[in-house]
């Protein structure tokens, strides 16, 4: 709980039950929010680590599905001082209410209650585990206990033909911060005012008065026909109470940011999306920036050596171009371009990779050839091996292949030559 000059005391909640079934496979051994990202992250990582960054020390992460990784990783990882009284818990569910499990986000919160009532926070600040960007919380928290609201919802501007694939926040036209309503997917969106081509996206991140937040999940418990969600049932209730407001995204300054990464939210919930995310780490300007050393993105990736490269002649030359490699790994007179290899991975000799995004622990024996795929962790590719060369043989090898063309192989995944 963050304790500044006169300030409140703020409690986080990083939502972390998800299960991510777009992501498959990628999810069928573990929790959307502990999918590895940009080489040596997890999802978790960028949610965390922008709550800590804003100064928020006390932090609970409510886990469910398949959460044994989520939960080593943020027990291992994120450890704060005891001394003085932070930390980062993780809390699976626990049937602490009734015998059922989370039955959604509110219902998460709900059935976990007693961690409020154990730190009696004054805020709090909820936010969902499996999105990609870097936000300060405590400027989006500066406005909401300026603005008197029970709930302010943080948004992102989107193209208003892209209203269909968001929870869409309509703000008042004389209060561009206060809600006016707030729609799941819109037909008809209703653009800004001060930008008809664009509307406010929500980004899954909330900031509550507690008892306000108290009172709403339990109202919403006993309510029949609840789906127990926080953006389809929590927040349009308070935005018929008049109690709702928005946190434009695009007003959030981070330190050591730029014009270039400003503003940027990915939402990493497909296999393409996660492949187009990981395909912007890597220019020579990135779109995202991983080098931001004034707020960085924190991790623990093990007791890795540093990455090399070996060999140089005779047409075989260990070499990676526009990519992030992680430590542990060696690149093996092999060629990678384009792509982010994970931890103690090896890419054996004349082997060609480009566009590939790779998990730790994998190898890749002699002569291959792989573009446009995503190789899990724990997986052996022979010797000759083509991938994302022939759809047909990657398709009939059991290969997933998203709808832009990403080979996608799992955890373990056994691969034929």
């Amino acid at each position: 709980m963050a304790y500044r000059s006169g300030g409140p005391k703020v409690l986080a909640i990083v939502l972390a039950g998800g299960e991510g079934k777009r992501l498959m496979p990628l999810t069928r051994d573990r929790a959307k929010p502990a999918v590895p990202f940009g080489g040596i992250y997890r999802l978790v990582d960028f949610a965390l680590s922008n709550v800590v960054n804003s100064g928020y020390l006390k932090v609970v992460v409510l886990t469910q599905y398949k959460s044994h990784s989520l939960d080593r990783h943020v027990t291992k990882t994120w450890r704060m001082s005891t001394m003085l009284g932070n930390y980062v818990a993780p809390i699976p569910a626990q049937q602490r209410i009734d015998k059922n499990w989370y039955l959604g986000s509110a219902d998460a919160i709900y059935q976990s209650l007693n961690t409020i009532a154990d730190e009696k926070p004054d805020i709090i600040v909820v936010v969902g585990a499996d999105h990609v960007y870097r936000m300060d919380f405590s400027q989006m928290v500066d406005q909401h206990i300026q603005s008197g609201a029970g709930v302010t919802v943080a948004a992102i501007r989107q193209p208003i033909d892209m209203a269909d694939q968001f929870g869409v926040i309509e703000v008042d036209d004389e209060d561009p911060t206060k809600i006016s309503a707030f729609r799941e997917k819109p037909s008809d969106p209703k653009g800004l005012p001060d930008s008809p081509d664009e509307i406010l996206a929500s980004m899954g991140n909330y900031v509550f008065t507690a008892d306000v937040l108290v009172d709403a999940v339990t109202r919403d418990h006993d309510l029949a026909g609840s789906r127990h969600d926080m953006g389809g049932d929590i927040v349009p209730a308070l935005v018929a109470r008049d109690a709702a407001y928005t946190y434009d995204f695009k007003k959030n300054v981070i330190p050591g940011g730029t014009d270039r990464d400003k503003g940027y939210w990915r939402d990493v919930g497909t296999l393409d999306s996660y492949f187009d995310a990981h395909m912007d780490l890597i220019s020579i300007h990135p779109i995202f920036n991983l080098y931001n050393y004034d707020w960085p993105i924190y991790t623990d990736y093990g007791p890795y050596p540093p990455a090399k490269f070996v060999h140089g002649a005779h047409g075989r030359f260990g070499e990676a171009l526009n990519s992030a490699v992680s430590p542990g790994t060696v690149i093996s007179g092999a060629r990678v371009t384009n792509s982010v290899i994970g931890a103690n991975c090896r890419v054996h000799s004349y082997s060609e990779l480009d566009q590939v995004v790779m998990l730790d622990n994998v190898t890749i024996g002699r002569q291959c050839r792989i573009q446009r795929a995503i190789i899990d962790k724990n997986v052996e590719i022979p010797e000759g091996t083509e991938i994302g060369l022939d759809p047909a043989r990657d398709a009939a090898r059991g290969f997933t292949i998203t709808e832009n063309g990403v080979v996608v192989i799992g955890k373990g995944d056994i691969v034929e030559p």
